[in-house]
């Protein structure tokens, strides 16, 4: 009789998404919240908050095993940070731990993420449809400003969201937005876009 198959469970192979796009000088947000991800999957996320301390006594067996982990693991991770990077910051970076890299990315593109989301809010409440306009692309526009602020950890609550919206169309919407907040309805931006989509067909001088 032929023994029993054993099956070996393995855990799910995320690291594959640090693939589609290396670690730049422009992407380190996405990037980022990739790598965290996987290393969340991996029970190794702690690295990246906690820096390598000095090795403590061996003779504390829990402290110093739980030393060695963590040196083990934080080698893990920046050699996948490594290799998931274009060239030049592999050259810069090869002799820095995981928890440092991080540390030396957030201070760089820290700035720069600032910068854009300044830029992006200004170009978001700047935004005001012209009577001419059409509601739809109006709207989709306004949301990808919102979805830029989002991934950048700046989202908006969705009534501010929709108040902004609202606030931003011209007065042949005036009856339309009197109803909704009358209504007290708060609904999510693609409900409002439908509703909008609707209510810009029934005002006369949208109407061929």
């Amino acid at each position: 009789m032929a023994p029993p198959t054993t099956v070996t469970h393995h855990p799910m192979n995320i690291r594959s998404i640090l693939d589609n796009e290396k670690l730049n000088h422009s992407n380190f947000l996405d990037w980022h919240i990739n790598l965290r991800i996987i290393l969340k999957q991996e029970k190794k996320d702690y690295v990246l908050e906690k820096q390598t301390l000095d090795e403590p006594p061996a003779l504390v067996k829990a402290a110093h095993d739980a030393w060695i982990n963590h040196i083990d693991d934080s080698l893990d991770v920046s050699c996948l940070m490594l290799a998931s990077m274009v060239p030049d910051l592999q050259r810069d970076l090869e002799h820095y731990t995981a928890f440092d890299m991080i540390e030396h990315f957030k201070e760089i593109f820290g700035k720069q993420a600032r910068t854009e989301r300044f830029d992006t809010m200004r170009a978001l409440h700047a935004m005001k449809m012209e009577e001419s306009g059409n509601v739809s692309t109006h709207v989709l526009k306004m949301k990808s400003y919102m979805d830029q602020l989002e991934r950048l950890g700046s989202p908006y609550p969705q009534d501010l969201a929709t108040d902004i919206i609202l606030n931003s169309l011209p007065k042949s919407y005036n009856a339309f937005i009197m109803n909704y907040n009358m209504n007290g309805w708060d609904k999510p931006i693609s409900e409002l876009h439908g509703m909008l989509k609707t209510a810009e067909k029934n005002i006369p001088s949208k109407t061929p």
